[in-house]
């Protein structure tokens, strides 16, 4: 080693030394590159527990915000009174079970499967459907025709609502809509939307009209606001369903205020004789005026002899 130390001194060369003043292999050199190591180290751990913790507070903020949104949701509906309602209300599903059991299984089954030339499935149509057929008197039907018309009605409301919650709660569909059905803003709109879509086949003055098979568009006088919304949400017999996309909401409801509010409006100048102007008035001026010449005309007959 020592032979080697010389052969390198007298060439010229020079022990090559660190950074710190030390030569490479010497233990100053091993103690500095350990500090480095466990610096870099360090470093790194902070950084994995500065992103772990990151993760955590984000997760935890997340978690946070669902919380309160779903306990607004649950605040809301309640004070809504969407628990009160008698779609999902158990105590109405179950009257509307045994109602159904004593008035409607012979006809359309136990399970709403319908009964082959009794009575139609009642999957899917929905607690609407029901409540209209019911509160109309139109089910539980009589017989077989080609269609029912409306007659006093069987059921009161309440278990008229406690027959659809039940249909509703086993085979779905479109539920009896809640509070008002009613548009008031859009009356005017809703005259328009009723000549263009129902006047043709219930009439102008809510009369009803034949049609064809014998059957008939029915008159709407009776019906009730729920009533005519449900009508246009399921279409019975005749009628077509108009789905949102055809009527949005907001247009079936300005229909409903529409219908009622001509219904309830008095006729100007006295009795209306069906709303449909001065023919029909003409006309009863006519015949009860010819009658009236009749009896004169026979009086003074009867007298001159």
């Amino acid at each position: 080693m020592n032979e080697d130390l010389d052969v390198d001194a007298e060439l010229g060369f020079e022990p090559a030394v660190s950074a710190t003043g030390a030569e490479p292999g010497s233990r100053a050199t091993s103690t500095t590159a350990a500090t480095t190591g466990a610096t870099a180290a360090a470093t790194a751990g902070k950084r994995r527990r500065s992103g772990l913790r990151r993760r955590v507070t984000a997760g935890a903020v997340m978690v946070g915000a669902l919380g309160l949104m779903g306990g607004g949701y649950a605040v809301f509906a309640a004070s809504s009174g969407a628990a009160n309602d008698l779609n999902s209300s158990s105590s109405a599903i179950a009257e509307g079970h045994q109602l159904y059991e004593t008035s409607c299984i012979t006809c359309h089954g136990a399970n709403l499967q319908g009964v082959e030339n009794r009575g139609p499935s009642l999957i899917g149509v929905g607690g609407a459907a029901v409540d209209f057929q019911v509160s109309t008197g139109r089910m539980p039907a009589t017989g077989q025709g080609a269609e029912e018309y409306r007659k006093t009605a069987k059921f009161t409301e309440e278990q008229s609502r406690a027959l659809a919650a039940y249909v509703q709660s086993v085979g779905g569909g479109p539920a009896v809509p809640t509070g008002s059905v009613r548009n008031m803003k859009d009356v005017a709109d809703g005259g328009e939307l009723f000549r263009l879509n129902c006047a043709s086949c219930h009439g102008t003055t809510f009369k009803g009209a034949p049609l064809s098979a014998g059957k008939t568009a029915p008159s709407l006088n009776a019906a009730t606001d729920t009533q005519i919304y449900e009508a246009m949400l399921t279409g019975p017999e005749n009628m077509p369903v108009f789905s949102n996309n055809e009527l949005t909401v907001s247009e079936k409801k300005a229909i409903v205020a529409y219908i009622q509010t001509i219904k309830a409006s008095n006729d100007p100048g006295g009795s209306g004789i069906g709303r449909i102007g001065p023919v029909s008035e003409g006309l009863v001026i006519w015949v009860v005026g010819i009658g009236a010449l009749m009896i004169a005309i026979l009086w003074i007959g009867a007298k001159s002899q």
